[in-house]
């Protein structure tokens, strides 16, 4: 009757018993793990005499306990186990024994920094290769559903409208009226040294018509809804719902992204246009306040001084941020791999990448149109 193998202590002794072999690994791990932390590998104390059955892996865990270069001795402190498991020990110690570690690498600061360098430039450019693919994919199926009532996603879409604008909403209409406030209060301090306190009105609404209004309701779409999308995508990926979908003959970009692309395209318009409501009764309500600007002298500057293009303006950059950041956050979510680490990282990846596109995309619109005069 065999014997599970494990470690008696007796009078300060180890004595190695039963059988250790591969069925009993964990627990011996076990065992091994915790004398490993009280005391260093040594064959001081160890008593084989009780040793039953062994292997490669039993052998292993005595290694860890007594040391290589001691196990490569066993002839001269065990004398007494048999001579088939001795040798096995042996072996073990000496091979063990010689497998010095690799000496280490010399350092190479600037190659290192180069290599780190092109790893980051060649992931940024596969990146961006994926990204225009799958706009590509995106473009592809939209026009080929835009004729085709039958294979609209209605429901899903009102939905995301729901997700991705109503509970935007405050949020939103909150943000740019504080951020109107900081501009006005901000622009009256540096305007009245020059007794121009007027033209404060004029700085906020040209701030928020032409850029805070889309760009603060894109960055917080972009925290807010396509880390959703990250992470919806991501746990139907992680449970294998993606791949039962497409078993089913649909297509996940048909079903899942586009009701979700064309929801955004729908809502940050609103959002941009609420935006910029906010932003400047903000403005307005500083003006009232510090500046003895009444509402109805702010709104009268507004009419003579602000043409209509600035409105237009940023209101025209609203879909496409909108596109970019809800393709940017499905993209994502295919990614995934299939782990919970897995939708953490490409939803922070997806927050990171379209507050990076939006902005970058609003400065060079910026330039485009200062140089254009519109």
């Amino acid at each position: 009757m065999t014997e599970p193998g494990h470690i008696d202590q007796q009078d300060g002794r180890l004595a190695i018993a039963g059988d250790w072999t591969l069925v009993h690994y964990a627990t011996l791990k076990n065992q091994v793990e915790r004398l490993a932390q009280a005391r260093e590998p040594s064959p001081e104390g160890v008593d084989l005499e009780r040793l039953a059955a062994l292997d490669t892996a039993g052998a292993v865990l005595l290694m860890e306990l007594v040391g290589a270069g001691p196990l490569a001795a066993i002839d001269d402190w065990a004398p007494d186990l048999p001579a088939t498991r001795r040798a096995l020990l042996r072996t073990l110690g000496e091979a063990m024994a010689d497998n010095r570690p690799p000496p280490a690498r010399p350092a190479r600061p600037l190659r290192d920094t180069l290599a780190r360098t092109g790893q980051i430039v060649e992931g940024l450019w596969q990146q961006q290769r994926q990204l225009l693919g799958f706009i590509g994919q995106v473009l592809a199926t939209l026009a080929a559903t835009a004729w085709r009532p039958s294979r609209w996603r209605l429901t899903s879409m009102v939905a995301q409208l729901h997700q991705t604008g109503l509970n935007a909403l405050p949020i939103v209409a909150l943000l740019t009226f504080l951020v109107g406030a900081v501009v006005a209060f901000l622009g009256a301090t540096v305007l009245r040294d020059f007794g121009a306190t007027i033209y404060t009105v004029n700085l906020v609404a040209y701030a928020f018509l032409r850029e805070f209004g889309v760009l603060l309701a894109a960055i917080l779409l972009a925290g807010h809804t396509a880390s959703a999308f990250t992470a919806q995508l991501g746990a139907m990926k992680a449970n294998e719902e993606l791949d039962a979908v497409r078993t089913l003959g649909l297509d996940p970009i048909e079903l899942l992204v586009l009701p979700r692309v064309l929801a955004m395209m729908l809502t940050l318009p609103i959002l941009t246009f609420v935006g910029m409501l906010s932003g400047i009764l903000g403005g307005a309500l500083v003006c009232l306040v510090a500046l003895d600007i009444s509402l109805v002298q702010f709104l009268a500057i507004l009419q003579r001084d602000i043409p209509l293009n600035h409105f237009l303006v940023g209101l025209s950059k609203a879909p496409l941020f909108a596109f970019l950041v809800a393709v940017i956050g499905c993209l994502e979510g295919f990614k995934v791999s299939g782990s919970a680490q897995s939708v953490g990282e490409h939803t922070t990846s997806s927050v990171v990448q379209s507050i990076f596109v939006v902005i970058l995309l609003d400065a060079v619109a910026a330039l485009f149109f200062m140089e254009m005069g519109w």
